[in-house]
């Protein structure tokens, strides 16, 4: 199988061809790389970045076809754009183009895994399942695709799309480094964010590893037992372990860790969170992000209101750290990660069974004439 061009570092693309015959040089692999990722240019002009001979090696020895685009939803109240993608075995995943404050500036979310394993009861993707982890490739090809009709500059990328990032730990952090690169993404790694749910053993892995990326711990609870119904993932490892684990990633890395609260009504909104929250991070440079939960179900959870979203706050800001509201953007256009993949899923499913009817119609039609005749 090819390589595609969208996950290789030049290195990686000059051993690749000099393993087939091909010599080239490393400014030249890197020239490649950045007339294709970097500059998103589909063929080589006449004015070739490299020799006609290395032009016909790529051609011949990677892959760099797009993904499939199957729908766009854009929210035309905030701007927020969702993209859905069809993967070449047929999985579909999202990315969100999402404008920043800056006019003309925006950052990508992503998506890491085909549906996810982690099942939080929350979140529509958990409810999907596993289908697989992403490749690199995939991943920064989302990215491209994103970038490349954006009406401005595509300045960050957040893994908090489908899937749990951490659990597919070498393709994520492979592809962040191509995102990063000059001759890739071209956006600082200080602008890349990666969101876990806390797989502990991958925080510090991370902690040891030092990478320069931000980190987003989803912890929407910080009493164990809730924590372990809402997010049966992280029953493997208890609260005060996850706590350990962010401690350590904190001090190797010296920067402010983001502590995601999806909120739901009624439930994680009480004095007792706040109180878990200061026994497990006091000290603890922290930043807390309130993210409001987007459930469409019938049975599903609630947001937290007005009032109630109000006391929780000023409690928080007991703690004497940064509270955040997160906008939910595209909140008219199926937001949720997940959502939109299920909904085409169900349409496809729906159109599959419909057809498959159809057909059996036809061919009892078809057996009843016969044995007419």
């Amino acid at each position: 199988m090819r390589p595609h061009l969208f996950g290789l570092l030049a290195d990686a693309l000059a051993a690749h061809l000099l393993a087939n015959g091909v010599a080239v040089r490393d400014a030249e692999a890197r020239r490649v790389l950045a007339h294709v990722v970097a500059h998103g240019r589909a063929g080589f002009p006449a004015s070739r970045p490299v020799p006609r001979h290395v032009e016909e090696a790529v051609n011949r020895l990677t892959d760099r076809e797009p993904l499939e685009i199957v729908e766009r939803a854009l929210d035309p109240s905030d701007g927020f754009v969702k993209y859905l993608f069809r993967l070449r075995d047929g999985a579909l995943v999202e990315a969100v183009r999402i404008p920043l404050e800056a006019p003309g500036r925006f950052t990508v979310c992503l998506s890491s895994q085909a549906g996810c394993a982690m099942g939080c009861t929350f979140c529509a993707t958990g409810r999907l399942g596993l289908t697989r982890h992403l490749e690199p490739w995939e991943i920064v090809a989302q990215f491209v695709a994103v970038r490349d009709e954006a009406p401005g500059a595509v300045t960050g990328a957040v893994f908090q799309g489908q899937g749990e990032p951490l659990h597919n730990y070498a393709n994520v952090l492979h592809a962040a480094e191509v995102l990063a690169h000059p001759c890739g993404g071209r956006i600082s790694a200080k602008a890349i964010t990666i969101s876990t749910v806390g797989l502990v053993p991958a925080i510090l892995k991370l902690a040891d590893e030092c990478k320069p990326y931000r980190l987003i711990v989803s912890l929407t609870s910080a009493i164990d037992a809730r924590r372990r119904e809402l997010l049966p993932a992280a029953s493997a490892w208890p609260v005060d372990v996850l706590a350990d684990a962010i401690r350590a990633y904190q001090r190797a890395t010296g920067g402010r860790i983001t502590i995601a609260l999806v909120v739901l009504g009624g439930i994680n909104t009480g004095s007792d969170e706040v109180a878990a929250l200061r026994r497990l991070f006091d000290g603890v440079p922290l930043r807390l992000n309130l993210i409001d939960v987007n459930d469409t179900r019938e049975d599903g959870y609630r947001r937290a209101t007005d009032a109630e979203l109000a006391r929780f706050r000023d409690e928080l800001r007991t703690l004497d750290v940064p509270v955040v509201r997160r906008y939910s953007g595209g909140a008219a256009r199926h937001a949720a990660c997940g959502m939109l993949a299920a909904m085409r899923s169900a349409r496809d499913s729906a159109s599959s069974s419909a057809t498959a009817a159809l057909t059996s119609s036809s061919v009892a039609m078809d057996a009843t004439t016969a044995r007419g005749a």
